[in-house]
């Protein structure tokens, strides 16, 4: 019996930002972050490269301001 031939993979649409992020928008920051305070994967929220890094970089900066939690161990 011969396997059917693989489907072609198709690329997936990502998802852009509505404008310039804000690390004081905890909000709409909150979307991109877990339960735990670990910054999702872009596989995850569908973003595209360059807007999972201004959203991660506003999320560490919204971190030190302490609008959003450290990543924390599950105990």
């Amino acid at each position: 019996m011969v396997s059917p031939a693989p489907r072609p993979r198709r690329p997936r649409a990502r998802r852009r930002m509505d404008g310039p992020v804000d690390w004081k928008d905890v909000a709409a920051l909150r979307t991109f972050v877990s339960d735990r305070g670990k910054i999702r994967a872009r596989r995850v929220t569908g973003l595209d490269p360059e807007a999972h890094r201004q959203v991660a970089r506003a999320i560490k900066n919204a971190r030190e301001m302490a609008l959003l939690p450290y990543p924390t161990k599950g105990r």
